[in-house]
């Protein structure tokens, strides 16, 4: 099978190699399409794993392969993958820190080499824990594999807006209005609150207010707090979810959350970023300041009922289709994004 091979720092190897083997209980899955995700490109820019490997884990496709134990799967089946599932045992799980258990960081789909989620690939195999224990997903019939991809996204996020406890009537500022904080303002607006967005691309602002947000603004506007203010009977607003890896962000966010208010880190921010908070701040306005980090197992059911019953509409984020043979084009179209660049989705070329 053709596999996009992580051989280090910025070196992607369009390379063929072998469709995985299976044990009697793992699945194999025919990729046809995974999304692109930040995570993936860290990982392909920066010096964070040793390779080689193969990245990718937004996947839909379809079973090609059983093993000899499995009953539940058969071949043909349209499934979505969840890459990594937590064992339900261990303290971090027993606690719902479902993302901390070692299970779920070390028990990974793979196409080869180390696991790493393997959707950058043909194929993909499913080891027997995440078969046996919901990573598969059955895709409806009338969802295509295009949305089916969004489930583990849309988990992430969803899994965010939970743990912000985000509520209807609050008004929520997302910064930033790439794919994921556009994600972000339709699943606040299905969760009754108001979105208020940032970004410094227009096309993007203008697409923010396009799918429901209330209002969207310049990050670099120097009224920006007095406008929030302005649309919050002076209060600011209720949460602030940062989706993009700016200390500039940050300190907005603390402009223009409220009292008591919370603000939420889903963007990973690079190692050697310090920013400087006085506590007293946090302290005196009792401001919240906490992180979201992948997907949540306990709400994986409600994020695939959000995207099959197209509760958002995870179409309108789609910009870009690119076949697997250019994912290092499609990696530098994400880093230096055109004006209508949103969710790139990656198809590999499989007969």
């Amino acid at each position: 099978m053709k596999a996009q091979v992580f051989r280090g720092v910025n070196n992607l190897s369009y390379e063929e190699i072998p469709v995985p083997s299976l044990e009697a209980d793992e699945v194999l899955v025919q990729v046809k399409v995974v999304g692109l995700c930040q995570s993936d490109i860290k990982k392909i820019l920066y010096p964070l794993y040793e390779p080689p490997r193969i990245f990718g884990h937004e996947t839909a496709g379809v079973i090609a392969g059983v093993g000899a134990n499995v009953k539940k799967w058969q071949i043909g089946q349209r499934v979505a993958v969840m890459h990594h599932i937590p064992c339900m045992r261990c303290d971090y799980c027993l606690n719902e820190n479902y993302s901390m258990c070692d299970t779920y960081k070390n028990i990974v789909t793979t196409a080869g080499f180390a696991p790493s989620g393997g959707g950058f690939a043909e194929y993909v195999k499913v080891p027997g824990h995440i078969v046996n224990h919901g990573g598969l997903i059955p895709i409806p019939d009338d969802i295509s594999f295009e949305e089916a991809s969004f489930v583990e996204p849309t988990n992430c996020c969803l899994k965010a807006v939970k743990k912000a406890n985000i509520q209807p009537g609050q008004t929520v500022l997302i910064t930033g209005a790439g794919p994921i904080g556009l994600m972000f303002v339709m699943l606040v607006k299905y969760f009754g609150a108001k979105a208020i967005t940032t970004d410094l691309i227009p096309s993007r602002i203008e697409k923010a207010l396009q799918v429901g947000a209330e209002a969207a603004f310049d990050a670099r506007d120097a009224d920006l707090q007095s406008k929030i203010h302005a649309l919050t009977n002076g209060m600011g607003v209720d949460v602030t979810l940062l989706a993009v890896p700016s200390d500039k962000a940050f300190f907005q966010a603390l402009d223009c959350t409220r009292k008591g208010g919370k603000i939420l880190f889903f963007a990973e921010f690079p190692d050697e970023m310090e920013i400087p908070v006085n506590p007293n701040i946090l302290y005196r306005r009792e401001i919240d300041l906490m992180g979201s980090y992948s997907s949540s197992f306990k709400i994986q059911s409600l994020a695939a009922d959000i995207v099959f019953n197209r509760r958002i509409n995870v179409k309108e984020l789609i910009s870009d289709r690119i076949s697997l043979e250019n994912l290092s084009k499609a990696v530098e179209q994400a880093v230096k994004p055109t004006p209508e660049t949103y969710k790139i989705l990656i198809y590999p070329e499989c007969d």
